[in-house]
């Protein structure tokens, strides 16, 4: 049993954020490792970039990922 099925038709009104063309889609145009989504909304997806930065800052402030120790190797 597969782990993911490739699903070929596009629901509608699924918006995507294309990372090649940097551009947002509506649909499945590009390939799934070139975009993100989907979105509910195309404003949504417009707004795919600014999440991701929202996230990698709070992340890199994250006091569980940033204790300042070496993390333990296998």
């Amino acid at each position: 049993m597969a782990l993911f099925k490739k699903r070929t038709e596009p629901k509608a009104g699924e918006w995507y954020y294309c990372l090649q063309h940097k551009a947002v889609e509506e649909g499945m145009q590009c390939p799934a490792k070139n975009r993100f989504g989907p979105y509910a909304t195309r404003a949504e997806a417009e707004n795919a970039m600014e999440k991701v930065k929202e996230r990698n800052r709070e992340w890199d402030t994250d006091p569980k990922w940033n204790d300042g120790g070496d993390a333990p190797r296998a």
